[in-house]
C-alpha cells in the first residue's frame, strides 16, 4: 500500500516537472563537450537535483563534481559517439544516488542488485527503446514480439526486494506505473511522466 501511495503522488506532484527538459533547449554546439554532456546529462532529473549533481562524461570521465549525492550520466549502452550524442534522448541519461548506482553498476556487470534500501532513478528524456521483459536488447527487431517500448520521461523505483512489487502488471500500454523486467533481479517499476508516449505513440492508452 505505501509503494502504491508513493507512486500515485510522484506520477501528479512530477508531471509538470518534466515540461521544463525539452530536449531542444538543449547546446546546439560539440555534443562531445562537457558543457554539453554536463547540460544534457545532469537535466535528466529537476533542477533541484540536476543542478548539483556530480556528472559522469560519455567515457567515464568525471566533468563535474557534485554536493548532493547524486550522479548523472548517459544509460546508453552503445559505444559513446566520436561527436557525442545527437540529443539529451539518444544520449539515455539518468541520475541516480548511491543506492542507484549500485543497481546502475550490478545490471550493466549482469550481477544480482544489493542495495540497503530502495531507491529512484530519474529519466526525464527518456530512453530510444528497450524490450520490457529482457535486460540487453538494444534493437526492437531482437525484441520480445509487442514488448519494445521507446519511453519518454519517467522516473523509476528501484526496490532492494523485488518481491515488492509482485501487485503491479507489466502492461506499459495503460499509462500507469507498471513493472519493466517483471520476474528477474532487475525488476523496476516504471512511473510515466508527461510526454511519456511521445517516441511511440501507437502504445499511448486510447481515450
Amino acid at each position: 500500500m505505501f509503494i502504491r501511495t508513493l507512486v500515485t503522488f510522484f506520477s501528479l506532484l512530477l508531471s509538470s516537472v518534466v515540461m521544463t527538459n525539452d530536449d531542444s533547449k538543449s547546446p546546439p554546439d560539440d555534443h562531445a563537450s562537457n558543457a554539453w554532456q554536463i547540460e544534457a546529462y545532469s537535466s535528466a532529473a529537476p533542477d533541484f537535483i540536476g543542478k548539483f549533481a556530480s556528472v559522469i562524461g560519455g567515457n567515464g570521465e568525471v566533468l563535474r563534481k557534485g554536493t548532493n549525492g547524486w550522479t548523472c550520466m548517459s544509460l546508453n549502452p552503445r559505444p559513446f559517439p566520436k561527436v557525442g550524442w545527437k540529443s539529451p534522448h539518444d544520449a539515455m541519461p539518468a541520475c541516480a544516488d548511491s543506492e542507484g548506482l549500485k543497481w546502475i553498476k550490478a545490471a550493466m556487470s549482469g550481477e544480482k542488485p544489493s542495495m540497503k534500501r530502495d531507491t529512484f532513478i530519474w529519466m526525464l528524456h527518456g530512453d530510444v527503446g528497450e524490450d520490457n521483459t529482457k535486460m540487453g536488447v538494444l534493437n526492437k527487431r531482437d525484441a520480445t514480439p509487442g514488448q519494445w517500448i521507446e519511453s519518454g520521461p519517467h522516473l523509476m523505483l528501484m526496490p532492494k526486494d523485488t518481491a515488492t512489487l509482485n501487485g503491479f502488471h507489466a502492461d506499459f500500454s495503460r499509462g500507469e506505473p507498471y513493472v519493466m523486467m517483471p520476474g528477474s533481479d532487475y525488476a523496476h517499476l516504471m512511473i510515466p511522466l508527461g510526454d511519456y508516449y511521445k517516441y511511440q505513440k501507437e502504445s499511448e492508452p486510447a481515450d
